[in-house]
């Protein structure tokens, strides 16, 4: 656990979380779980990510700023995924595997959430998964830019998150389905002992 001075969730430094998570117990109250979503999981989100989405949404121009939300969305998505699985991000080199509670693979991470989470998982099956990954995310992340003819939009008329068939993927649906699966992740956190446990695994790295 750090013990410096940086903040983890608002004002919240490791300290803080420190001293709180020894008031945490797998399949403990739900009022304490529900403590630790709505002061340090929701506000370390909301404050890094979902408020300068917001931001950009709200002073846009259209002419552009959805690549930046895009890729906002791409690195919140792993976060979430690998807090919901207790694992912690590990660069290692060729060959070698990753420890308990450890990955190396963004890929399988990513499209874990998509293949496996709601509402994503009623969209995204193993091709698309892929096709977004490599088009959408890595394209961004490694090059600003959507790659293989994807386009970014920033609204569906008909409320979809992407058109295969457009190669299209609008920016305010996936950030909508973004802010869905944290608030059910939210309720589920109060009395889900796996949740929990991997939940303490990925705060304590923090």
């Amino acid at each position: 656990m750090k013990t410096d001075n940086h903040y983890i969730a608002g004002w919240n430094t490791p300290n803080d979380w420190a001293n709180f998570s020894n008031s945490l117990v797998v399949g403990g109250t739900q009022e304490k779980w529900k403590e630790a979503y709505l002061q340090y999981f929701h506000p370390r989100l909301e404050l890094r990510y979902l408020n300068p989405i917001k931001i950009l949404q709200d002073n846009g121009t259209f002419q552009g700023e959805g690549f930046s939300i895009m890729t906002i969305l791409c690195s919140l998505i792993e976060f979430l995924e690998s807090t919901c699985q207790g694992k912690v991000y590990k660069h290692l080199p060729r060959g070698t595997q990753p420890g308990p509670n450890e990955y190396s693979s963004s890929k399988e991470m990513f499209k874990d959430f998509l293949n496996n989470r709601q509402p994503f998982n009623n969209v995204f099956n193993e091709s698309l998964a892929n096709e977004f990954y490599s088009s959408i995310r890595c394209g961004l992340l490694h090059e600003a830019s959507t790659k293989n003819g994807w386009r970014i939009w920033a609204k569906s008329n008909n409320g979809d998150i992407l058109s295969i068939k457009d190669k299209t993927v609008y920016r305010d649906q996936l950030e909508e389905g973004v802010r869905k699966f944290i608030n059910s992740y939210g309720k589920l956190l109060e009395s889900d002992q796996n949740l929990q446990s991997n939940f303490l695994i990925k705060w304590a790295s923090l």
